[in-house]
């Protein structure tokens, strides 16, 4: 026999139970936990760190020094172990992360690395990954770091921060949005430019509607040191089009390793792993 619903019975039990448990509906119900709201000090996170790095500019000419790393998802005892490894580093401006923040979209999440990264004596810088557009996590993320696409120029360099991970768009074709990408990249007032974003260009998650669309621009640009990606969880450098654009990918948090990336001269960079 099928039961029968009746949301006034269902309403007045529920209100019975709050009243038995003495506890008011605000303390007793979370109602999604994929609410995107965050407190103040939560909020704008991206504007916040930028706000940091800009009060020590960086003189022309000097060397850039950055850490990077990626995917730091559910790996919060190891996020806490990479600040103490980073915050013994020496002569480094700030840390990029290259994405997947959250595992599952949720603002919590985000919070909770935050927690962790805010401990950092530098400031810190993310771009959005895949796994933080999931339900209602692309909303969570502009509300807890900002936009999706953005720039900033710290030094001699120009950090062009954008969102690739067409897979979450279904493959619309605007994913990376290639003209703001050319936009940006047109920006001559500086020595080189860097690209950060989540999935990399030969990825399977990466819109093949406009892949040669976003390499080609890449490839035009006679200011580009390199493109950053993160997604794939592990270490790697390359040209895998064989067009003289450089592709590094990050550690994730899980791996316990990192980069500390210099930059100098026009296009002259390089790498060194830690441990942590």
């Amino acid at each position: 026999m099928p039961s029968v619903f009746r949301p006034n019975s269902l309403f007045t039990y529920l209100s019975v139970a709050a009243t038995a448990l003495g506890l008011s509906s605000c303390e007793l119900i979370e109602f999604s936990p994929n609410d995107h709201r965050s407190p103040d000090d939560k909020q704008a996170l991206t504007t916040k760190n930028l706000t940091a790095l800009l009060a020590k500019p960086l003189p022309a000419r000097d060397t850039l020094r950055f850490v990077y790393t990626g995917d730091s998802q559910r790996f919060y005892d190891d996020a806490e172990d990479l600040v103490k490894s980073v915050n013994q580093q020496k002569g480094v401006q700030f840390m990029l992360v290259a994405g997947d923040i959250s595992d599952f979209g949720m603002a919590r999440e985000m919070w909770w690395v935050d927690d962790q990264l805010r401990k950092l004596t530098i400031p810190y810088l993310t771009v959005i990954g895949n796994h933080d557009q999931v339900g209602n996590g692309r909303k969570a993320y502009e509300e807890v770091f900002g936009p999706l696409n953005y720039s900033f120029t710290y030094g001699d360099t120009k950090f062009i921060m954008t969102d690739t991970n067409g897979r979450e768009y279904n493959f619309n074709g605007r994913i990376p949005d290639v003209s703001w990408v050319r936009q940006q990249l047109q920006d001559n007032t500086v020595r080189r430019h860097v690209i950060v974003s989540h999935v990399p260009p030969q990825d399977e998650d990466f819109d093949p509607a406009v892949r040669e669309a976003y390499v080609g621009a890449l490839r035009e640009d006679p200011r580009l040191v390199f493109e950053m990606n993160g997604h794939r969880h592990d270490f790697s450098i390359g040209q895998p089009f064989n067009d003289g654009v450089t592709y590094v990918n990050s550690y994730a948090f899980e791996k316990r390793q990192y980069l500390i990336v210099t930059v100098w001269g026009d296009k002259e960079f390089r790498l060194k792993q830690v441990s942590f």
